[in-house]
Protein backbone atom coordinates (compact mmCIF):
# COMPACT_ATOMS: atom_id res chain seq x y z
CA UNK A 1 0.00 0.00 0.00
CA UNK A 2 1.47 3.16 -0.96
CA UNK A 3 2.59 5.80 1.67
CA UNK A 4 -0.62 7.58 3.83
CA UNK A 5 1.23 11.16 3.72
CA UNK A 6 2.31 10.88 -0.40
CA UNK A 7 1.41 14.71 -1.38
CA UNK A 8 -0.88 13.19 -4.41
CA UNK A 9 -3.73 10.32 -4.13
CA UNK A 10 -2.51 7.35 -6.18
CA UNK A 11 -4.72 6.32 -8.65
CA UNK A 12 -6.13 3.10 -7.53
CA UNK A 13 -7.58 4.61 -4.41
CA UNK A 14 -10.11 6.98 -6.21
CA UNK A 15 -10.12 4.68 -9.43
CA UNK A 16 -11.27 1.34 -7.68
CA UNK A 17 -14.19 3.24 -5.82
CA UNK A 18 -15.84 4.09 -9.20
CA UNK A 19 -15.52 1.14 -10.82
CA UNK A 20 -16.89 -0.78 -7.95
CA UNK A 21 -19.69 1.62 -8.51
CA UNK A 22 -19.85 0.40 -11.84
CA UNK A 23 -19.81 -3.13 -11.08
CA UNK A 24 -22.73 -2.41 -8.29
CA UNK A 25 -24.94 -0.73 -10.97
CA UNK A 26 -24.60 -3.32 -13.42
CA UNK A 27 -25.73 -5.84 -11.29
CA UNK A 28 -28.93 -3.60 -10.51
CA UNK A 29 -29.51 -2.78 -14.03
CA UNK A 30 -28.99 -6.33 -15.62
CA UNK A 31 -29.52 -8.36 -12.46
CA UNK A 32 -26.02 -10.91 -13.27
CA UNK A 33 -25.57 -14.03 -12.25
CA UNK A 34 -23.13 -16.07 -10.98
CA UNK A 35 -20.25 -15.77 -13.31
CA UNK A 36 -20.39 -12.41 -12.46
CA UNK A 37 -19.91 -12.78 -9.04
CA UNK A 38 -16.00 -13.49 -9.70
CA UNK A 39 -15.71 -9.64 -11.24
CA UNK A 40 -17.66 -8.44 -7.79
CA UNK A 41 -15.48 -10.00 -5.62
CA UNK A 42 -12.03 -8.54 -6.96
CA UNK A 43 -13.43 -5.45 -7.33
CA UNK A 44 -14.86 -5.55 -3.46
CA UNK A 45 -11.44 -6.35 -2.29
CA UNK A 46 -9.88 -3.58 -4.33
CA UNK A 47 -12.44 -1.28 -2.29
CA UNK A 48 -11.73 -2.52 0.83
CA UNK A 49 -7.79 -1.68 0.08
CA UNK A 50 -8.77 1.84 -1.08
CA UNK A 51 -11.11 2.48 2.04
CA UNK A 52 -8.13 1.49 4.18
CA UNK A 53 -5.72 3.55 2.57
CA UNK A 54 -7.95 6.70 2.32
CA UNK A 55 -8.67 5.74 6.26
CA UNK A 56 -4.98 5.50 6.80
CA UNK A 57 -4.76 9.40 5.27
CA UNK A 58 -7.08 10.52 7.62
CA UNK A 59 -5.75 9.34 10.90
CA UNK A 60 -2.19 10.30 9.71
CA UNK A 61 -3.85 14.34 9.29
CA UNK A 62 -5.50 13.67 12.42
CA UNK A 63 -2.94 12.66 14.71
CA UNK A 64 -3.20 10.26 17.56
CA UNK A 65 -5.08 9.24 19.64
CA UNK A 66 -7.96 10.17 16.94
CA UNK A 67 -5.73 8.45 14.12
CA UNK A 68 -6.09 5.27 15.27
CA UNK A 69 -9.60 5.41 16.07
CA UNK A 70 -10.29 6.93 12.96
CA UNK A 71 -8.77 3.32 11.45
CA UNK A 72 -10.07 0.94 13.36
CA UNK A 73 -13.37 2.42 13.34
CA UNK A 74 -13.34 2.60 8.89
CA UNK A 75 -12.23 -1.18 9.64
CA UNK A 76 -14.90 -2.16 12.13
CA UNK A 77 -17.91 -0.56 9.53
CA UNK A 78 -16.59 -2.62 6.97
CA UNK A 79 -16.67 -5.83 9.11
CA UNK A 80 -20.00 -5.06 10.80
CA UNK A 81 -21.29 -4.32 7.81
CA UNK A 82 -20.86 -7.75 6.48
CA UNK A 83 -21.80 -9.35 9.26
CA UNK A 84 -24.97 -7.83 9.66
CA UNK A 85 -25.76 -7.70 5.89
CA UNK A 86 -25.35 -11.56 6.14
CA UNK A 87 -27.23 -11.96 9.72
CA UNK A 88 -30.24 -10.05 7.78
CA UNK A 89 -30.57 -12.34 4.72
CA UNK A 90 -29.55 -15.65 6.24
CA UNK A 91 -31.90 -15.83 9.40
CA UNK A 92 -31.28 -17.75 12.33
CA UNK A 93 -28.77 -19.74 10.78
CA UNK A 94 -26.16 -16.68 11.44
CA UNK A 95 -26.41 -16.40 14.93
CA UNK A 96 -22.67 -17.47 15.20
CA UNK A 97 -21.21 -15.50 12.17
CA UNK A 98 -19.97 -12.67 14.74
CA UNK A 99 -18.44 -15.39 17.02
CA UNK A 100 -16.72 -17.21 14.13
CA UNK A 101 -15.52 -14.02 12.30
CA UNK A 102 -14.01 -12.63 15.67
CA UNK A 103 -12.28 -16.36 16.20
CA UNK A 104 -11.13 -16.29 12.63
CA UNK A 105 -9.61 -12.35 12.75
CA UNK A 106 -7.96 -13.59 16.07
CA UNK A 107 -6.38 -16.98 14.06
CA UNK A 108 -5.49 -14.85 11.06
CA UNK A 109 -3.61 -12.56 13.11
CA UNK A 110 -2.09 -13.92 15.95
CA UNK A 111 -1.05 -17.54 13.68
CA UNK A 112 -1.43 -15.99 10.26
CA UNK A 113 -0.44 -12.63 10.14
CA UNK A 114 2.56 -12.42 12.82
CA UNK A 115 3.66 -15.63 11.38
CA UNK A 116 4.24 -14.78 7.75
CA UNK A 117 5.91 -11.52 9.30
CA UNK A 118 8.02 -13.43 11.74
CA UNK A 119 9.47 -16.25 9.21
CA UNK A 120 9.90 -13.81 6.15
CA UNK A 121 11.69 -11.01 8.43
CA UNK A 122 13.63 -13.85 10.19
CA UNK A 123 14.45 -15.54 6.60
CA UNK A 124 15.43 -11.75 5.42
CA UNK A 125 17.40 -10.35 8.99
CA UNK A 126 18.01 -13.46 11.06
CA UNK A 127 16.77 -12.01 14.19
CA UNK A 128 14.16 -8.88 14.97
CA UNK A 129 13.45 -7.05 17.75
CA UNK A 130 10.96 -4.94 19.24
CA UNK A 131 9.25 -3.51 22.35
CA UNK A 132 8.29 -5.80 24.81
CA UNK A 133 5.87 -3.64 26.52
CA UNK A 134 4.28 -3.27 23.89
CA UNK A 135 3.12 -6.46 23.12
CA UNK A 136 2.64 -7.75 26.35
CA UNK A 137 0.04 -4.97 26.44
CA UNK A 138 -1.45 -6.08 23.20
CA UNK A 139 -1.42 -9.89 24.42
CA UNK A 140 -2.83 -9.30 28.00
CA UNK A 141 -5.94 -7.20 26.53
CA UNK A 142 -6.10 -9.82 23.84
CA UNK A 143 -6.54 -12.85 26.44
CA UNK A 144 -8.64 -10.95 28.47
CA UNK A 145 -11.17 -9.64 25.43
CA UNK A 146 -11.30 -12.84 23.88
CA UNK A 147 -12.02 -14.73 27.47
CA UNK A 148 -14.57 -12.44 28.31
CA UNK A 149 -16.46 -12.59 24.96
CA UNK A 150 -16.09 -15.73 23.58
CA UNK A 151 -15.27 -18.49 26.09
CA UNK A 152 -17.26 -16.52 28.87
CA UNK A 153 -20.73 -17.41 27.39
CA UNK A 154 -20.17 -20.91 27.97
CA UNK A 155 -20.23 -20.96 31.65
CA UNK A 156 -22.68 -18.73 31.90
CA UNK A 157 -26.70 -20.01 33.32
CA UNK A 158 -28.98 -17.44 32.77
CA UNK A 159 -29.78 -18.30 29.08
CA UNK A 160 -29.03 -21.73 27.67
CA UNK A 161 -26.24 -22.59 25.53
CA UNK A 162 -23.28 -20.32 24.75
CA UNK A 163 -25.05 -17.29 24.61
CA UNK A 164 -25.59 -14.64 26.64
CA UNK A 165 -28.37 -12.51 27.70
CA UNK A 166 -29.30 -9.20 26.87
CA UNK A 167 -28.25 -8.04 29.70
CA UNK A 168 -24.91 -9.85 29.81
CA UNK A 169 -24.93 -9.34 25.68
CA UNK A 170 -24.64 -5.13 26.75
CA UNK A 171 -22.00 -5.70 29.91
CA UNK A 172 -19.72 -7.45 27.64
CA UNK A 173 -20.25 -5.40 24.36
CA UNK A 174 -19.20 -2.44 27.35
CA UNK A 175 -16.76 -4.14 29.11
CA UNK A 176 -15.36 -4.75 25.19
CA UNK A 177 -15.24 -0.85 24.93
CA UNK A 178 -13.41 -0.14 28.04
CA UNK A 179 -10.78 -2.62 27.64
CA UNK A 180 -10.06 -1.53 23.88
CA UNK A 181 -10.53 2.51 24.77
CA UNK A 182 -7.58 1.59 27.62
CA UNK A 183 -5.68 0.16 25.12
CA UNK A 184 -5.73 3.12 22.87
CA UNK A 185 -4.87 5.37 25.22
CA UNK A 186 -1.98 3.71 26.39
CA UNK A 187 -0.94 3.18 23.01
CA UNK A 188 -1.15 6.07 21.57
CA UNK A 189 -1.25 8.99 24.68
CA UNK A 190 -0.06 7.47 28.29
CA UNK A 191 3.18 5.19 27.09
CA UNK A 192 3.02 5.97 23.50
CA UNK A 193 6.78 4.94 23.47
CA UNK A 194 5.98 1.29 23.90
CA UNK A 195 4.90 0.80 20.92
CA UNK A 196 7.35 3.08 18.98
CA UNK A 197 10.18 1.18 16.79
CA UNK A 198 13.31 0.79 18.80
CA UNK A 199 15.78 3.64 18.61
CA UNK A 200 12.91 6.38 16.23
CA UNK A 201 13.29 6.20 13.17
CA UNK A 202 11.54 7.68 10.03
CA UNK A 203 8.36 6.31 10.45
CA UNK A 204 7.69 7.91 13.72
CA UNK A 205 8.28 11.02 12.53
CA UNK A 206 6.51 11.40 9.29
CA UNK A 207 5.21 14.16 7.77
CA UNK A 208 1.12 14.23 7.63
CA UNK A 209 -0.43 14.56 4.10
CA UNK A 210 -1.77 18.41 3.28
CA UNK A 211 -5.26 19.42 4.80
CA UNK A 212 -6.50 19.07 0.86
CA UNK A 213 -5.51 15.12 -0.11
CA UNK A 214 -7.13 14.86 3.63
CA UNK A 215 -10.39 15.76 2.38
CA UNK A 216 -10.41 14.42 -0.48
CA UNK A 217 -9.94 11.12 1.36
CA UNK A 218 -12.02 11.44 3.77
CA UNK A 219 -14.81 12.27 1.32
CA UNK A 220 -13.56 9.00 -0.58
CA UNK A 221 -13.69 7.09 2.57
CA UNK A 222 -17.11 7.39 3.19
CA UNK A 223 -18.01 6.74 -0.36
CA UNK A 224 -15.88 3.80 -0.23
CA UNK A 225 -17.51 2.14 2.87
CA UNK A 226 -20.92 2.54 1.20
CA UNK A 227 -19.73 0.83 -1.71
CA UNK A 228 -17.63 -1.70 0.36
CA UNK A 229 -21.76 -2.42 2.22
CA UNK A 230 -23.46 -2.70 -0.97
CA UNK A 231 -21.08 -5.00 -2.85
CA UNK A 232 -20.85 -7.12 0.60
CA UNK A 233 -24.96 -7.53 0.47
CA UNK A 234 -25.09 -8.04 -3.08
CA UNK A 235 -22.42 -10.78 -2.86
CA UNK A 236 -23.87 -12.56 0.42
CA UNK A 237 -25.83 -15.18 -1.51
CA UNK A 238 -23.23 -16.00 -3.75
CA UNK A 239 -20.46 -16.91 -0.73
CA UNK A 240 -22.99 -19.17 0.86
CA UNK A 241 -23.73 -21.13 -2.43
CA UNK A 242 -20.22 -22.28 -2.40
CA UNK A 243 -19.18 -22.59 0.99
CA UNK A 244 -22.41 -24.72 0.73
CA UNK A 245 -21.43 -26.26 -2.85
CA UNK A 246 -17.92 -27.45 -0.72
CA UNK A 247 -19.24 -28.89 1.86
CA UNK A 248 -17.31 -26.73 4.14
CA UNK A 249 -18.65 -25.48 7.62
CA UNK A 250 -20.69 -22.47 8.15
CA UNK A 251 -17.64 -21.11 10.20
CA UNK A 252 -16.35 -20.67 6.67
CA UNK A 253 -18.30 -17.94 6.19
CA UNK A 254 -16.52 -15.99 8.96
CA UNK A 255 -13.08 -16.64 7.68
CA UNK A 256 -13.69 -14.95 4.13
CA UNK A 257 -15.01 -11.91 5.82
CA UNK A 258 -12.46 -11.90 8.35
CA UNK A 259 -9.72 -12.40 5.94
CA UNK A 260 -11.05 -9.96 3.94
CA UNK A 261 -11.12 -7.30 6.28
CA UNK A 262 -7.74 -8.09 7.64
CA UNK A 263 -6.07 -8.68 4.00
CA UNK A 264 -4.68 -4.86 3.76
CA UNK A 265 -3.19 -4.84 7.06
CA UNK A 266 -1.94 -8.13 6.97
CA UNK A 267 0.47 -7.05 3.80
CA UNK A 268 1.10 -3.92 5.16
CA UNK A 269 2.65 -5.69 8.45
CA UNK A 270 4.52 -8.22 5.93
CA UNK A 271 6.15 -5.65 3.94
CA UNK A 272 6.73 -3.56 7.38
CA UNK A 273 8.72 -7.36 8.71
CA UNK A 274 10.28 -7.83 5.37
CA UNK A 275 11.74 -4.11 5.71
CA UNK A 276 13.00 -4.55 9.14
CA UNK A 277 10.06 -2.54 10.76
CA UNK A 278 8.47 -5.22 12.77
CA UNK A 279 7.25 -2.97 15.38
CA UNK A 280 5.63 -1.27 13.07
CA UNK A 281 4.34 -4.90 11.85
CA UNK A 282 3.59 -6.12 15.24
CA UNK A 283 1.26 -2.38 16.01
CA UNK A 284 -0.67 -3.44 12.76
CA UNK A 285 -0.96 -6.95 13.42
CA UNK A 286 -2.35 -6.50 16.82
CA UNK A 287 -4.21 -3.34 16.42
CA UNK A 288 -6.27 -4.64 13.57
CA UNK A 289 -7.14 -7.89 16.39
CA UNK A 290 -8.11 -5.76 18.86
CA UNK A 291 -9.83 -3.67 16.90
CA UNK A 292 -12.14 -6.48 15.78
CA UNK A 293 -12.84 -7.94 19.16
CA UNK A 294 -13.44 -4.73 21.01
CA UNK A 295 -15.62 -2.34 18.44
CA UNK A 296 -17.14 -5.23 16.24
CA UNK A 297 -18.66 -7.13 19.58
CA UNK A 298 -20.38 -4.22 20.95
CA UNK A 299 -21.38 -3.12 17.17
CA UNK A 300 -22.94 -6.10 16.75
CA UNK A 301 -24.68 -6.65 20.01
CA UNK A 302 -26.65 -3.29 19.50
CA UNK A 303 -28.06 -4.31 15.93
CA UNK A 304 -29.03 -7.78 17.24
CA UNK A 305 -30.74 -5.93 20.43
CA UNK A 306 -32.65 -3.40 17.60
CA UNK A 307 -32.99 -6.11 15.36
CA UNK A 308 -34.30 -8.80 18.02
CA UNK A 309 -31.88 -10.97 16.59
CA UNK A 310 -30.00 -13.50 19.21
CA UNK A 311 -26.04 -14.23 19.02
CA UNK A 312 -24.26 -17.39 19.76
CA UNK A 313 -20.88 -15.92 21.33
CA UNK A 314 -19.53 -19.31 22.89
CA UNK A 315 -16.80 -21.52 20.87
CA UNK A 316 -17.02 -25.12 21.04
CA UNK A 317 -14.24 -27.23 22.97
CA UNK A 318 -12.46 -27.29 19.55
CA UNK A 319 -11.95 -24.22 18.85
CA UNK A 320 -11.41 -23.24 22.56
CA UNK A 321 -8.54 -25.35 22.35
CA UNK A 322 -6.74 -23.44 19.60
CA UNK A 323 -7.12 -20.31 21.39
CA UNK A 324 -5.77 -21.07 24.28
CA UNK A 325 -2.83 -22.64 22.18
CA UNK A 326 -2.36 -19.53 20.34
CA UNK A 327 -2.67 -16.99 23.11
CA UNK A 328 -0.26 -19.49 25.37
CA UNK A 329 2.16 -20.14 22.39
CA UNK A 330 2.31 -15.98 21.38
CA UNK A 331 3.33 -15.42 24.77
CA UNK A 332 6.47 -17.54 24.94
CA UNK A 333 7.18 -15.91 21.50
CA UNK A 334 6.78 -12.71 21.60
CA UNK A 335 7.76 -13.03 25.42
CA UNK A 336 11.68 -12.11 25.05
CA UNK A 337 11.65 -9.08 22.43
CA UNK A 338 13.58 -11.19 19.97
CA UNK A 339 12.41 -13.27 17.38
CA UNK A 340 14.04 -15.74 14.49
CA UNK A 341 12.24 -18.00 11.94
CA UNK A 342 11.47 -20.48 14.06
CA UNK A 343 8.65 -18.58 15.75
CA UNK A 344 6.95 -17.77 12.74
CA UNK A 345 6.67 -21.55 11.72
CA UNK A 346 5.30 -22.57 14.76
CA UNK A 347 2.39 -19.68 14.32
CA UNK A 348 2.05 -20.28 10.90
CA UNK A 349 1.22 -24.74 11.39
CA UNK A 350 -1.37 -23.07 14.22
CA UNK A 351 -2.66 -21.13 11.19
CA UNK A 352 -2.73 -24.25 9.00
CA UNK A 353 -4.03 -26.37 11.43
CA UNK A 354 -6.81 -23.72 12.14
CA UNK A 355 -7.74 -23.71 8.49
CA UNK A 356 -7.82 -27.50 8.15
CA UNK A 357 -10.18 -28.23 10.78
CA UNK A 358 -12.64 -25.69 9.62
CA UNK A 359 -13.12 -27.30 6.36
CA UNK A 360 -12.40 -30.82 8.27
CA UNK A 361 -13.72 -30.89 11.64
Amino acid sequence: MASANSARTPWWAWTWPILAFVILSIRVIFNAGLPFAATEALVLIATVFAAVYHAEVVAHRVGEPFGSLVLALAVTIIEVALIVSMMITGGTDTSGLARDTVFAAVMIVCNGIVGLCLLAGGIRHREQGFQLQGAKAALTVLTALTTLTLVLPNFTSTTPGPTFSTSQLVFAATVSLILYGSFLFVQTVRHRDYFLPVGGGEEAHAVPPPTKIALLSAGLLLVSLVLVVALAKSLTPTVEHVIEAVGAARSVVGIVIAGLVLLPEGLASYRAAKANRLQTSMNLAFGSALATIGLTIPAVTGVSILLGRSLTLGLDSEEELLLTLTLFVSVLTLGTGRTTVLQGIVHLVLFAVFLFLAFLP
